[in-house]
Parts: C-alpha cells; structure tokens; sequence
C-alpha cells in the first residue's frame, strides 16, 4: 500500500508537470492567442514557479520518502 500512495504522489506531481510544461510551450508558440494573459512573461513565470513546485515534490520524494536520508547514496 506505501509504494501506491508514493505512486500516486509522483504522478499527480508528473501531471501537473506536463500541464505546465505545456501552458509554456503554447505561451511561447501562440503568444497572442492567449487574450487573457495581456502580460506573457508575467504568465510564463507563474507557469515556471508551478512546474518548480511540483518538481520540488518529486525531489523530495525520491529523497525523504522513498529512500533512507540517512543511509548513504551507493
């Protein structure tokens, strides 16, 4: 059941990566078509703290959850 739950935890970080990820690639592609974000840097900088955020989880995932912190790296 642990590894499920860590699982879950890292796809739902992956999801949100992906969503991100791709909010920038169409800001970046297709800039004026996006008429709510008059400020498209302002928008890809909110964008990039979320994808920074989520990347952070898996981090410390794979650090504190997944593995011992304080077994040393083989």
């Amino acid at each position: 059941m642990k590894q499920k739950i860590i699982d879950a935890l890292k796809d739902h970080a992956k999801g949100h990566i992906k969503k991100h990820v791709t909010n920038v690639e169409i800001y970046l592609t297709n800039p004026v078509g996006v008429g709510e974000h008059p400020d498209v840097l302002d928008a890809i900088e909110k964008e990039l703290d979320m994808i920074s955020k989520y990347h952070d989880h898996l981090e410390v995932i794979n650090k504190y959850i997944e593995k011992d912190p304080l077994k040393p790296n083989v």
